[in-house]
């Protein structure tokens, strides 16, 4: 579970933005080069941004990014070309006060959350699910005229190595289904859904609107996201509206936002259109991001082991996501909704087509029908067990190409 593993993610082609703390640093803005996180406050503090005139003064001494996030594209430019010219040649010309290693610092929430909104931008996702569950593949009446999507709960979002406690609910007594019966209890069905957040940067007034081609003016960069998800509890809510409990007891998110300017040399063609889209909704044809993820699970300490084993489930490209951020985006607005500075917009479970490319176990294992062999023994999950951990991670371009999102992880613990 040690962030060292992910040094590679993080190199000058990256420069993502996070909120840190140490032992001799106050949580602040700050940004990584592999291994080493750069306190930005610490930095700014002694002249380093003095040349940026519109960035404002101590705008990284703040314990959230939202202030900075806000500000204009060409601020962020101007500041992530300040970054990379100085770091050529490593975070050595930079006062050792304001560095340190990432085993070091503590990782917080880069963003004050005001509103979260979870989509379900991925056809093979809806068309796996509804096969699972409903033995029907076809996608919800509105699939493909606008992303679809629920309000999620902004306050129960948790930064990476956050526990998730097993949460309780209502749902269908399955091991006595003779006749039905509703009992309240600790989810039995525990799953991961594995996403991408977007964080709204530039904030949009109610009532304004905007196009899908000109969102990404609103969007700062992208978290990975895990969507934890309760199925008993949520199957027997969503009967007639959409999740509630199921869904808000946690979602985690990655310490690092990833910004618009890192992810542009990755654009990847989605996929075309299945009805004729309102302007608002029109998008170019490299509306995606070539986004390879991965979820694992890590187990084995549950039984008494000192050692955990991680069990790969899941890989799976993210530029097959029917629906862009900017659309998300584009469909919010388009009802009179205002987008403010960190709001996040989930892209909904990232899935392909085929066996081990599932971003939920509710696919992988076909609605709780089929189980998942782990790793190492003879251990196997339907859903998540006490003692779990889930790991997920992303990449873009490939392994080689210096940009990455880092981990996602929590650990599941007994309910409380």
């Amino acid at each position: 579970m040690t962030s060292l593993a992910y040094g590679h993610h993080f190199t000058l082609n990256n420069i993502p933005y996070g909120v840190a703390s140490s032992p001799t640093h106050g949580q602040q803005c700050v940004t990584r080069l592999h291994n080493t996180v750069i306190f930005l406050g610490t930095l700014q503090r002694g002249g380093f941004f003095d040349a940026i005139s519109d960035l404002p003064n101590d705008v990284f001494t703040e314990d959230t990014l939202n202030t900075f996030a806000a500000l204009s594209a060409s601020v962020h430019g101007a500041v992530r070309a300040r970054l990379q010219s100085t770091l050529q040649s490593g975070t050595g010309s930079l006062p050792a006060s304001t560095t340190a290693s990432i085993t070091d610092v503590t990782m917080h929430l880069p963003v004050s959350v005001g509103a979260f909104t979870d989509f379900s931008c991925s056809l093979n996702h809806v068309r796996n699910a509804g096969r699972a569950i409903l033995n029907d593949p076809s996608p919800p009446p509105g699939f493909f005229h606008f992303p679809i999507g629920y309000g999620g709960r902004a306050s129960t979002i948790v930064v990476s190595g956050t526990p998730i406690n097993r949460p309780k609910g209502h749902f269908y007594d399955r091991s006595n289904p003779t006749p039905k019966t509703v009992v309240y209890g600790p989810s039995r069905a525990l799953d991961y859904e594995m996403e991408l957040g977007a964080v709204i940067g530039r904030p949009l007034g109610p009532g304004k609107g905007v196009h899908a081609k000109d969102a990404e003016n609103h969007v700062f960069g992208f978290v990975l996201l895990n969507d934890w998800s309760a199925r008993d509890i949520q199957g027997l809510e969503m009967i007639p509206l959409g999740p509630l409990n199921g869904k808000a007891f946690n979602t985690s998110i990655s310490p690092w936002i990833i910004t618009i300017e890192a992810l542009t040399p990755f654009k990847a063609a989605g996929p075309a259109p299945q009805a004729t889209l309102p302007a608002h909704l029109q998008e170019e044809e490299k509306f995606n991001y070539d986004i390879t993820m991965s979820v694992e699970i890590l187990h084995g300490q549950e039984s008494g082991s000192t050692t955990e084993t991680a069990t790969t489930i899941a890989t799976s490209p993210a530029a097959t996501l029917f629906w862009s951020h900017r659309q998300m985006a584009a469909h919010l607005a388009s009802s009179g909704c205002d987008l403010r500075t960190g709001d996040i917009l989930g892209t909904g479970t990232v899935s392909g087509e085929d066996e081990g490319s599932f971003g939920c176990l509710l696919e992988t294992t076909k609605g709780g029908k089929e189980s998942v062999k782990l790793t190492g023994g003879t251990e196997e999950r339907v859903y998540l067990l006490d003692g779990d951990v889930v790991r997920m991670s992303a990449v873009v371009g490939g392994e080689n190409s210096g940009v990455g999102f880092g981990e996602c992880v929590g650990e599941i613990r007994r309910a409380i």
